[in-house]
């Protein structure tokens, strides 16, 4: 779905949005029509190394614009340190809200804390920051996520034993995640063999631990990956074995790739998770965040000592069997792209 599609969209979910997602407080100085323009929202990415965060950005920032904000992005590049120096900045431009993309989970409850005790909203996007009494936190259900991970493995296949090739260890979704598969692995009795992570999320190590653990991955059925990234150099890595389509393999985002290998037989599944959505709710809550409003009729979870309000959207398993209808007739891929490889 090209940009100047999703601004109309956008303006569509942001009358939908405003109309019952947020109220005035009566205590807010809620700026006018004439100056909405000085609303300044300031978005820290981890990377862009994983393909979906492009997206992400191009369709936040769009949105935020629609509604006449102005938007300053800034890439850690997988650095928390860098990160941090990011919000700072942020907090001395006097930010009216700061969205994150934590690239640690646990180390930004501080500087959070400066920022909210200047009175700037925090947003954390698609990763929860452990800690931290940010004014909404927006992502997807995780748990699900893992459980359809688990569920796209066992579709019809004889499912006896399975690796987890998880994502980062910092990023706090990868353990809810790992939760939801656990679980439906453990009703199958489906035996997880071995447990890697890669760090910073850096797809080679999929690779590098298909490569040094060849032993244990002839004994598998299956490989749970992280996203599909990992999932792409861990199916390089079996091609290279010629157990590519043998050992079926599963991931999370729907990147192009994934969706060229589940045609192709050599991925079994991924789980998209509609960004566009994520993104353009997450820049309208802004806007009602920096106007003053109240998010109204939002649950609540506990974050540590702090109770926040949250948003989790809901995943959709992508197989061959519905990979047309979701992936192309949503407008995420085109066909001639997903079905580049396969013989009209």
């Amino acid at each position: 779905m090209r940009i100047r599609n999703l601004r109309k969209l956008s303006l569509l979910i942001a009358m939908l949005f405003l109309l019952a997602g947020c109220g005035k407080s009566e205590d807010a100085d809620v700026p006018t029509e004439q100056d909405e323009s000085e609303i300044q929202i300031g978005v820290s990415f981890d990377s862009f190394v994983i393909e979906r965060w492009l997206t992400d950005r191009d369709v936040f920032v769009a949105t935020a614009k629609e509604a006449g904000a102005q938007v300053n992005v800034q890439n850690a590049n997988g650095d928390v340190e860098e990160q941090i120096s990011h919000i700072e900045y942020f907090i001395k431009q006097k930010m009216d809200v700061i969205v994150i993309v934590a690239t640690d989970c646990n180390r930004l409850s501080d500087i959070i804390r400066e920022a909210k005790s200047q009175g700037i909203k925090v947003i954390a996007y698609d990763r929860l920051i452990n800690d931290a009494d940010v004014d909404l936190y927006i992502s997807f259900d995780n748990r699900r996520v893992g459980e359809l991970m688990a569920e796209g493995l066992l579709e019809g296949e004889a499912l006896h034993k399975v690796i987890m090739i998880c994502g980062s260890p910092t990023d706090a979704n990868v353990a809810e995640v790992e939760e939801g598969f656990r679980r439906i692995m453990e009703e199958a009795q489906v035996d997880i063999i071995d447990t890697t992570y890669a760090d910073g999320w850096r797809a080679e190590l999929a690779g590098e631990y298909v490569y040094e653990n060849i032993d244990k991955i002839m004994k598998v059925d299956g490989i749970m990956c992280g996203n599909d990234n990992l999932a792409t150099m861990a199916v390089h890595a079996l091609a290279e074995k010629q157990l590519a389509g043998k050992i079926q393999v599963v991931g999370q985002d729907g990147d192009l790739e994934a969706c060229q290998r589940i045609v192709e037989g050599t991925q079994k599944m991924t789980v998209y998770k509609p960004v566009q959505k994520e993104a353009m709710v997450a820049a309208n809550y802004a806007i009602c965040l920096a106007k003053g409003d109240l998010l109204e009729e939002l649950e609540h979870m506990q974050n540590g000592a702090y109770s926040i309000p949250y948003v989790l959207l809901e995943p959709i398993s992508v197989d061959s069997s519905n990979i047309d209808d979701i992936i192309i007739g949503g407008g995420v891929h085109l066909a001639d792209d997903v079905y580049l490889n396969v013989p009209q």
